[in-house]
């Protein structure tokens, strides 16, 4: 077992999770089970498979984990793309928490 919080993309992961639940709340009510969730969803699940992966017995195991948190991290790209250009998430705030996932 590996801890988990000696990955810098575990911190990072972490944080992005808590700087996107805030601008969500924002969304208009009606899409709170569609974009908000799925969006939500798909941030806590990068450091979520991190720390699992981290949490296995063998190095395979981790690396599948890895790969997953990686693939949730292009998903949550995708939904914060789409909520922007819905307009339910501003411009500016789109960008901080594009750069933070991709960096």
């Amino acid at each position: 077992m590996v801890d988990h919080t000696n990955y810098k993309v575990w911190e990072k992961s972490h944080r992005l999770v808590l700087d996107t639940y805030k601008p969500t709340r924002r969304f208009p009510s009606e899409e709170r089970f569609d974009p908000v969730s799925q969006t939500n969803r798909a941030v806590l699940s990068v450091p979520a498979n991190i720390v699992e992966g981290c949490g296995r017995k063998t190095q395979k195991e981790l690396a599948r984990f890895l790969h997953v948190s990686s693939g949730s991290a292009h998903e949550s790209e995708h939904l914060l793309t789409v909520s922007n250009q819905l307009g339910f998430l501003e411009v500016g705030r789109s960008k901080i928490l594009l750069h933070k996932l991709m960096k």
